[in-house]
């Protein structure tokens, strides 16, 4: 009778065992974040410790344009592209063949990305898409002046990247039609070769 409880009793401690384990899993790692989500990230942290540092510090609903504006010229400090000032010899060379004492600056591209990149994390972190600061006129203003600015002061004209065209485009009626009408053409020949091939071979 005591062997009987001893295996029971065993047998109910083995069975408990596994449960918890299962019970003391640790829960499954998140997915890495992407390379964009990751910099999305790091730059909400670093605009968001910006205002913080303002005096007095700006909450995120107090956010407006003007310290956006206020944020991208403060990134100008840290920029490595060199943006030549008017009155240097090598204003308008890409390729100056000396260095110069003029400022380096954050390149537009570099910015614009930026701002995208803020203005998704703003909605994502439940702002309402009608009052982005990121998405406002003056920031579009201010970001084509430096894309202008810095085309002429480097002599790098930005162009705008072209769509790929397909050979035959759906919406062109013309040609469109002349693949109908060349269709059209194909199927009479073939109806014509068969009719004679069959009127060739009818007895008379």
């Amino acid at each position: 009778m005591s062997s009987e409880r001893l295996n029971d009793s065993a047998e109910g401690s083995s069975r408990s065992t596994p449960q918890k384990q299962q019970q003391q899993q640790p829960p499954p790692a998140p997915p890495p974040l992407s390379r964009y989500e990751s910099q999305k990230r790091r730059d909400w942290n670093t605009f968001g410790q910006y205002l913080r540092n303002q005096t007095p510090p700006v909450s995120l609903s107090q956010c407006n344009c003007n310290h956006v504006l206020d944020f991208l010229r403060y990134l100008d400090q840290f920029g490595k592209t060199k943006v030549h000032l008017h009155g240097c010899v090598f204003f308008g060379q890409p390729d100056p063949p000396a260095p110069c004492t003029c400022p380096l600056r954050q390149a537009w591209g570099s910015l614009d990305a930026l701002i995208g990149r803020l203005r998704a994390a703003y909605e994502e972190h439940g702002g309402s898409p009608e009052t982005n600061p990121f998405g406002n006129g003056a920031i579009r203003v201010y970001l084509r002046e430096v894309k202008e600015c810095q085309s002429k002061a480097r002599g790098i004209p930005y162009k705008k990247k072209k769509k790929k065209r397909n050979q035959i485009k759906a919406e062109d009626p013309a040609k469109i039609k002349q693949q109908v009408k060349r269709m059209g053409t194909l199927q009479e020949i073939k109806y014509s070769k068969v009719s004679s091939t069959y009127a060739s071979r009818s007895p008379l």
